[in-house]
């Protein structure tokens, strides 16, 4: 439980004690590892899609499911490729490439706060605060693993979230834009008062 805590605290030592230590080569079966953190990380994100499509929609079954999967697909490809091209130019590292999709895998583990929507009813605005807390856990393993500066690894997590979210746009565009334009509009508004 301490550890958990430690984690959410963003703590670097707790970081690389679960990323080095807990997760080493002899103990745990590295590629079996990642195949459940890619299943598990793709299930919680094809929830997020779902729960950011609404239930205005009045589609057949497959169709929905066609269209999250083609979402969720596309978005985290989009994620890789841009991570891996930021990662490239930014910190000059390629190889490492396993361990550093394992360490941003494990570092989303805030995702699965997504699970407390079955539960509790929240505005659509958490799922983008988890977002950004996931971006910053991303960040922090990303430091620890390659021990980079924070801005650089910052820089390399920010570049791949925003394609991430821009590609999520293209394919899927939800209501956050409108919704965003209206708070940019009425904070002008409170400008002039």
């Amino acid at each position: 439980m301490i550890i958990f805590i430690d984690l959410v605290l963003h703590r670097p030592k707790v970081y690389r004690h679960v990323l080095f230590n807990e997760i080493n080569q002899e103990t745990v079966n590295i590629q079996h590892l990642l195949w459940k953190l890619v299943f598990a990380y793709l299930l919680l994100d094809s929830y997020r899609s779902l729960l950011l499509r609404g239930t205005h929609e009045h589609s057949s079954l497959v169709l929905v499911t066609m269209k999250v999967l083609i979402h969720v697909l596309s978005t985290n490809l989009a994620f890789i490729f841009a991570f891996a091209i930021a990662a490239k130019g930014l910190l000059n590292e390629v190889s490492r490439k396993r361990e550093i999709l394992l360490g941003i895998l494990i570092s989303s583990y805030f995702k699965m706060f997504l699970l407390a929507m079955l539960v509790w009813e929240f505005p659509v605005s958490v799922i983008f605060i988890i977002d950004i807390i996931v971006l910053t856990s991303n960040s922090m393993a990303l430091k620890v693993m390659t021990e980079s500066t924070t801005s650089r690894c910052m820089a390399v997590c920010l570049i791949a979230h925003t394609v991430r979210f821009l590609v999520g746009h293209i394919f899927e565009p939800t209501t956050f834009f409108p919704r965003f334009g209206s708070l940019v509009y009425l904070s002008s508004s409170f400008r002039i008062l």
